[in-house]
């Protein structure tokens, strides 16, 4: 078997069709996009050589910017949101009765797809027969907020269903770190005198914080190329106040048929990705991770 394993051409035989897909599905799309760029073309007819117009048209564009904003305004909730998904996972963690029936309810949005969660939501905030109004009318407020049509509140309100989608995926990463660590170590603390705050701060966040960081990688990059519940949400209106930079770039290449531009967002999106996941993995890098 070490044998087989050690000739580099059954390396290669084994190695080809993942890579075959990775090339088919990522890495030539990238380039096209990345070429298309250099085009003015709007999808059918015959391209035209710009150079890099389409780029630096990009780096004045101010709708593309303040696209990039609003994905950054995201990422910051989304990374923020964490906390609350780390807090409810301890809580779960900790044997409180009825964790294993929270545990699937928080699982619940995953199973919905992004449209249905997004139609169930502009529901709730519908302005005069919404659940949401409705409660707040009960409550006597007189100026009900015209949740997605309000440039000032539109990306916040877009932010509570985001939160909610995906309360059962990092909800489930940390719940899995967590009952990981030896259960020893928590009875120690304990007789040590130790609180249940300074167990979760002092020990447990200590042991996952490879996983947090993690997290804090998947939360900023998902944010900065979410698309579909906002698109379907709001279309990243009013005015372009919940515009987003995918949405951006959809509407430049399938609204206007311009090809070329979208392209360009496209890539700038990517690079922009690649940057900040760059910087993150820096920031979060350390020497050693602890054992236990």
């Amino acid at each position: 078997m070490n044998k087989v394993m050690s000739n580099k051409w059954f390396i290669f035989l084994y190695i080809f069709p993942a890579l075959f897909l990775v090339s088919i599905l990522i890495f030539i799309p990238l380039v096209l996009s990345a070429y298309y760029g250099l085009m003015r073309w709007d999808g059918i007819g015959a391209m035209q050589f710009i150079g890099l117009d389409n780029y630096m048209n990009v780096l004045q564009d101010s709708r593309f910017w303040g696209s990039a904003r609003n994905s950054f305004l995201l990422a910051i909730f989304s990374t923020l949101s964490l906390v609350i998904y780390l807090t409810i996972s301890m809580i779960l963690a900790s044997k409180i009765k009825g964790a294993n029936l929270l545990r699937k309810i928080y699982l619940i949005p995953m199973l919905l797809s992004s449209v249905a969660i997004a139609q169930l939501w502009i529901k709730i905030y519908n302005p005069s027969n919404g659940m949401l109004n409705i409660l707040l009318r009960s409550l006597g407020v007189q100026n009900l907020p015209l949740w997605l049509a309000d440039p000032n509140i539109v990306l916040y309100s877009i932010f509570v269903p985001i939160l909610w989608q995906y309360a059962g995926f990092y909800i489930l990463i940390y719940y899995a770190a967590l009952k990981g660590i030896p259960e020893s170590m928590m009875e120690a603390a304990k007789i040590d005198g130790a609180t249940p705050f300074q167990i979760a701060y002092r020990i447990k966040l200590p042991l996952i914080m490879s996983v947090v960081k993690v997290t804090v990688v998947l939360a900023i990059v998902g944010s900065l190329k979410y698309f579909d519940l906002i698109y379907v949400m709001t279309g990243g209106g009013p005015n372009g106040a919940s515009e987003v930079m995918a949405s951006y770039m959809y509407k430049l290449a399938f609204g206007t048929n311009n090809f070329g531009y979208g392209s360009a967002v496209g890539f700038m999106l990517l690079v922009i990705t690649l940057l900040v996941t760059i910087i993150i993995r820096k920031l979060t890098a350390t020497k050693e991770e602890i054992q236990y």
